[in-house]
């Protein structure tokens, strides 16, 4: 009896096990398809599976202008076509990538308001005189990042230049040891709406890039498309320098100038988007 079941606990203990190892998985496809390894093909409907690389461009706001020094990973997978597409989030939620931008000039220069109390000025500024002046701002994304999403792409309006190609619900999150871990321009519930396009926006004119295909015309790349945007709107900082956010906040946005208004701000994105067919992704495992 006691062979038996402890014979039996070890095989649901191994039954377990591999059970979770295996819907923990991320895809494996192969070759030419390896880059779509987190394409969301649980989603039975999925037709396309996106990975992007955008590895040029720029955030401004303002007159503070962040250039996209490290490539940021967009991807995932969709259904439908034209204008009734739904785009599903990575298979491992990291649909696009948390890759902190360097802000020029960061906190060089700026010194502590003399409204502020005694205390917090000294602090303040010994910490920048310690060179603690360094700023990265990250561009995420809000709502679900697994799944369906909020993200808007027409494949349509990218080739053809018209309306919004890749729309995406964002915030922007400013991180250096002074404003601490939860500066952020946008939020979950009121997030930064960046429509980008690959017509003319304002000052701005993006570029459909050029299209190839491979062999068995089951993966399109785009390579050298320029999509933009100059009327996104970005309100004010909340959240800077933890307990201190009082004191802080006030400082970001009137270094910052925040809120800014639609055309004080612009947003340029380049790079290379592959899609593959769901279907030949799933073949190639």
């Amino acid at each position: 009896m006691r062979k038996l079941i402890s014979g039996g606990l070890l095989a649901v203990f191994v039954g377990l096990m591999f059970a979770s190892s295996t819907m923990g998985a991320s895809q494996a496809p192969n070759g030419q398809f390896a880059q779509f390894e987190e394409c969301p093909l649980s989603q039975k409907t999925i037709t396309d599976c996106v990975h992007a690389v955008i590895n040029n461009g720029y955030f401004a706001i303002g007159a503070t202008k962040v250039p996209i020094a490290k490539p940021v990973i967009l991807q995932g997978g969709f259904e439908g076509e034209g204008q009734e597409v739904e785009f599903y989030g990575a298979e491992n939620g990291d649909t696009l990538s948390k890759t902190p931008q360097p802000v020029p000039g960061g906190l060089t220069r700026v010194t502590a308001p003399n409204w502020w109390p005694g205390f917090l000025q000294d602090w303040f500024d010994e910490e920048i005189s310690n060179g603690v002046t360094g700023v990265t701002s990250t561009l995420e994304l809000t709502g679900p990042t697994k799944d369906l999403t909020n993200i808007d792409l027409s494949t349509e309006n990218l080739l053809f230049e018209k309306g919004t190609a890749l729309g995406l619900p964002a915030k922007l999150h400013l991180e250096n040891p002074l404003l601490g871990s939860n500066c952020y321009l946008g939020w979950e519930t009121d997030p930064i709406q960046l429509d980008f396009t690959t017509k003319p926006d304002g000052a701005l004119t993006g570029e459909a890039g050029n299209f190839t295909f491979n062999k068995a015309f089951t993966i399109t790349t785009i390579a050298g498309s320029k999509l933009v945007n100059n009327s996104f709107v970005a309100p004010k900082a909340e959240g800077c320098g933890g307990i201190f956010s009082f004191f802080i906040d006030p400082l970001v946005n009137s270094v910052l100038g925040l809120p800014t208004e639609a055309g004080t701000n612009s947003a340029v994105l380049e790079g290379t988007l592959q899609d593959g067919v769901a279907e030949a992704v799933k073949k190639s495992e």
